[in-house]
């Protein structure tokens, strides 16, 4: 019942007034049918949005997840003092997204920003606030605050992983001759292949839906440059009362994300699920 109060009921809602040109207030009458989708994929706001989204999931794939990797594997051998790097690099993870924009836009501060006096004593160029405020860095710098909040969560996913493989097997592979990196890549990537997958999957879902640290730091700007699919609909919603409009952005990033999610569950999954559930068939 639940589910149906706050999952489906929401989307057929949403789905409902996108049909219409509608401002918010009283009942939806002015009726356009598609109009609205066939606004958002001619809306160059839209299509730079669906272009930003792009980009963070390509530099997530590309970068942030080899880096939670590579921390996984290092925090996973016997250095000193490894559990309190462990809750180091996990700490970002903890805070909340608004929490995180709010302390970047304080280290990140002109003249007076934590960033600014770092900059100073290296003798670099200024690094200030001007990173949000430059259309060719902006969504750069927006990548490396999401990365430096998940790429903990990632890495404890991957660590989790690696503690599960038999340490056997590796040991076989060192007494066979194998170093360090064939181990990795013979043994150990493939055996987190199934932890990776979900990894990329949540880094995909994240992406797509990205709101709350885009709105504290940048509001989308500068000329909606930093903008994502989920900060156009709730400028159109609630700040331009367009509602039917957002309604429509909302559906289609619904639709992103179902029709991702089903690929992604169809054709890379298979093989987890398959395999756990003949597991859980064989416990039986």
């Amino acid at each position: 019942m639940l589910f149906l109060l706050l999952v489906i009921a929401p989307i057929l809602l949403a789905g409902y007034t996108s049909m219409y040109k509608w401002n918010g207030f009283n009942l939806p009458e002015n009726f356009v049918g598609l109009d609205n989708f066939t606004r958002a994929f001619q809306d160059p706001t839209f299509l730079g949005d669906l272009w930003h989204t792009l980009v963070l999931i390509t530099l997530s794939l590309v970068i942030q997840l080899p880096v939670s990797l590579a921390l996984a594997m290092l925090l996973n051998q016997k250095l000193k003092g490894r559990s309190i790097y462990r809750v180091i690099f996990f700490a970002p993870y903890v805070l909340s997204e608004v929490t995180t924009a709010v302390l970047f836009t304080l280290v990140l501060s002109p003249n007076r920003g934590l960033g600014q006096q770092i900059a100073g004593w290296l003798g670099i160029e200024a690094l200030d606030g001007a990173v949000f405020a430059d259309p060719d860095t902006v969504l750069y710098a927006l990548f490396f605050v999401i990365s430096w909040k998940y790429f903990g969560f990632h890495m404890i996913l991957y660590l989790a992983g690696r503690q599960g493989i038999p340490q056997e097997l590796t040991e076989a592979a060192t007494t066979d001759g194998a170093g360090a990196w064939q181990v990795f890549r013979h043994v150990t990537l493939p055996l987190l292949g199934p932890t990776i997958r979900i990894s990329v999957f949540l880094s995909v879902i994240g992406s797509i839906q990205l709101f709350d640290m885009v709105w504290v730091l940048t509001g989308g700007g500068p000329i909606h440059s930093s903008e994502t699919m989920a900060v156009t609909m709730f400028d159109r919603g609630f700040r331009r009362f367009e509602v039917g409009y957002a309604s429509a952005i909302s559906i289609i990033m619904f639709l992103i994300s179902l029709v991702f999610a089903l690929f992604y569950q169809r054709y890379v999954l298979r093989r987890d699920t398959e395999g756990a559930l003949t597991t859980l068939g064989d416990q039986r």
